[in-house]
């Protein structure tokens, strides 16, 4: 016998919809699963690759705040998926968050971000930029509240952060070691 869901009982309804599923099981049982409901998602790790440098974000973060006191989260430009193109998607939070305008999108993944709990799954990007492609000041909307400040790092700096366990969110620690295995020429001493 396959999974199903026998039932979805909706209970709380905001910017995210928070369910109980009722599933069916193989052995016939059934069992409640708790299922977070948002959509898809989009984050774009832009690097200057004359520079060796990465334009990232840092902002406040509820749940990490809440669970061990984290302030602020470096993490690479990310958003929902407003549009039905992920890669205008990718453009309009890196012009939002970051002040800047992308050209070429590097795909990397159209990964489940935490499939125990939520129906996010997440486009993932590349993107390589110029010092000229800074166009605004980013730091968000001001009618999302997002708080965000924007930090150009140097990717050796970021690649030593990784090696010792400091970057905490998991989209921004894939990307950047796909960038290392893909681009290891940018990592390296100049």
């Amino acid at each position: 016998m396959t999974p199903e869901i026998a039932a979805l009982d909706l209970r709380h309804e905001r910017w995210a919809r928070m369910f109980v599923a009722t599933v069916r099981l193989p052995d016939g049982g059934t069992a409640l699963r708790d299922v977070e409901d948002h959509g898809q998602a989009v984050a774009v790790l832009p690097y200057d690759p004359e520079r060796r440098a990465a334009l990232l974000v840092r902002q406040f973060r509820a749940p990490p705040f809440h669970a061990a006191g984290e302030a602020q989260m470096l993490e690479a430009p990310a958003g929902r998926l407003d549009e039905d193109d992920p890669e205008a998607c990718a453009r309009r939070e890196a012009m939002e968050e970051v002040g800047l305008r992308l050209g070429a999108l590097e795909p990397v993944v159209f990964a489940w971000t935490m499939p125990a709990l939520s129906t996010e799954r997440a486009h993932l990007f590349l993107a390589p930029y110029r010092a000229a492609d800074r166009v605004g000041a980013g730091g968000g909307l001001s009618s999302e509240q997002e708080g965000i400040s924007v930090a150009e790092m140097p990717l050796a700096e970021l690649a030593a952060m990784a090696d010792a366990g400091a970057l905490t969110e998991l989209k921004l620690f894939a990307l950047l070691q796909t960038l290392r295995l893909r681009r290891p020429e940018l990592f390296a001493p100049p």
